[in-house]
């Protein structure tokens, strides 16, 4: 009887799954559609525009990895943001507990951060490059730096939004001051942290490609110059292709991680 009853939910959640997948394939098709009408049939009679074609592009992809370049500039790419960001996390989330806490703090440190998120993040690679020299470290930094203030403000905000009755019912149960901060505090602050944190993932990915093409000899954004410099634009087109897949692919693995408990709730009910 259960059988029956639940057939016709079963046929509309393999409906939506289907849906939901074929959806954005067609989106995919549609997009590579466009890419090949405007490198081969509009544009195709001008210099240079059929190198950045998908065919070229396919191309340079097979060229890339066949040479063994691709694997280990992604890893290096990769590499250098994982450090970044746990460098900024550990900062962020320290101090935006402070920060958040501590009323006075926040409201003289609120001009600084304000101006300081403003700035653009590669604006510091010169005085980056001068205090910590060449190669992997500035890039973490640059990242550090980019993916810090999200981190920050949503753990500030966290902490802005605990109920001051839950504290009050805290301290009144003669709570320590630390018992509070994990019972009360830290339960609160633990979405928004994690909301920061995924906006930050995808910010240092967006800034860590032009970070590398500055004084660092590996990684994606430094193998677009070198394919600039070598006029292979099919490769500089492979390239975009790997950035934005592997950007998406980290941020889809990003989210999945750094999902809320209530999120994981929602999603092992609607399963």
């Amino acid at each position: 009887m259960s059988t029956v009853t639940d057939a016709p939910r079963v046929a509309s959640t393999t409906a939506r799954r289907t849906e939901s997948l074929l959806v954005p394939i067609a989106g995919i098709i549609g997009a590579v559609a466009i890419w090949y009408l405007l490198t081969e049939v509009i544009f195709g009679n001008r210099p240079l525009v059929r190198d950045f074609s998908p065919a070229r592009t396919w191309a340079g992809l097979s060229e890339l990895w066949e040479s063994g370049v691709l694997l280990d500039d992604a890893s290096a790419s990769v590499m250098r943001l994982v450090v970044g960001l746990l460098i900024a996390v550990v900062i962020g989330v320290v101090a935006g507990l402070t920060v958040g806490t501590v009323g006075w703090l926040e409201r003289a440190t609120q001009p600084a951060v304000g101006f300081l998120r403003m700035v653009s993040p590669l604006s510091w690679a010169p005085l980056v490059i001068v205090l910590v020299g060449i190669g992997d470290l500035p890039v973490i930094v640059l990242v550090a730096l980019t993916t810090v203030w999200p981190i920050l403000l949503a753990t500030s905000a966290g902490v802005r939004s605990v109920d001051p009755g839950h504290r009050a019912v805290a301290r009144a149960l003669g709570a320590s001051r630390i018992e509070a901060l994990r019972t009360v505090v830290l339960p609160t602050v633990r979405p928004h942290a994690l909301s920061g944190i995924r906006s930050a993932v995808a910010l240092g990915w967006v800034v860590l490609v032009p970070a590398e093409m500055l004084g660092v000899t590996s990684g994606l954004g430094y193998q677009i110059l070198n394919a600039k410099d070598q006029l292979a634009y099919h490769h500089i087109t492979a390239l975009i292709v790997v950035i934005g897949v592997l950007g998406l692919a980290i941020d889809v693995v990003a989210r999945w991680i750094l999902r809320t408990p209530r999120q994981r709730r929602e999603e092992s009910l609607g399963a």
